[in-house]
């Protein structure tokens, strides 16, 4: 698509900030206004609007403007009814990828001494104590752990189900998103953790360019996710 306007600016509006583009505001898939609460990201989506195509008549595509798909995803369909986006999450607490260990002991103690220390936080600070299995079998969570972890993603406001429907898939794992969006840990030390494996084999065995492409890619969405957090919480 084409640009069609000169100037991205922010204006307040009833409940927090708008985008408008020549004065006119950036409008959502179901024709209402984009309104974000905090300053600086609807500064953020601004400034992605300035940039996107260059000028006026420049050639630019939704990918230009990531910060405005998640907030429109917040604003559109996780404010008024985020049980879908939950739910979805949640079954990832069933089959998180820190409760599976390799048969190879060597490689399963390295993933004892990264992994356990977020089980130990997930079951302290979550009150959601996982088992762990060997082999590709899924351990049977208990019951009141996958409640806890419901609970504990349905906590989050739109913004932080939009950080952690980036970051769980990327990961794997729905204790290492909770962990990012709690501060346990950042975005990128989740993503190491969420790789070790791989890494490991790789010092072995030596790099393969598309595994190294397909990381840089998912690298990209876990640092947009926490991008979108460190805005939505930025007090004014």
């Amino acid at each position: 698509m084409k640009r069609f306007w000169d100037l991205a600016a922010v204006a307040p509006a009833p409940t927090g900030f708008r985008v408008l583009l020549d004065g006119k505001p950036v409008r959502l898939p179901g024709g209402a206004p984009l309104t974000v609460r905090p300053p600086a990201l609807a500064a953020a989506i601004a400034a992605e609007w300035n940039v996107a195509g260059g000028a006026k008549g420049g050639e630019m595509s939704q990918e230009d403007l990531p910060l405005t798909r998640l907030a429109g995803t917040a604003q559109e369909k996780l404010a008024e009814d985020p049980r879908a986006m939950i739910d979805g999450l949640a079954k990832y607490g069933e089959t998180d990828l820190l409760c599976f260990r390799a048969a190879e002991s060597r490689l399963a103690a390295h993933e004892a001494a990264a992994w356990d220390p977020l089980l130990d936080w997930c079951e302290q600070a979550l009150g959601a104590p996982l088992q762990v299995a060997t082999g590709i079998i899924a351990p049977d969570q208990p019951k009141g752990s996958r409640a806890a972890l419901r609970r504990a993603i349905a906590a989050e406001d739109p913004f932080g189900l939009v950080a952690l429907g980036l970051l769980v898939p990327a990961y794997g794992s729905l204790v290492l998103g909770l962990a990012v969006v709690r501060g346990r840990l950042s975005a990128a030390a989740a993503f190491r953790l969420s790789h070790l494996e791989e890494t490991l084999q790789e010092a072995f065995w030596g790099e393969d360019a598309q595994a190294l492409a397909r990381r840089a890619r998912i690298a990209g969405e876990v640092a947009l996710a926490e991008r979108l957090l460190a805005l939505a919480r930025q007090a004014a």
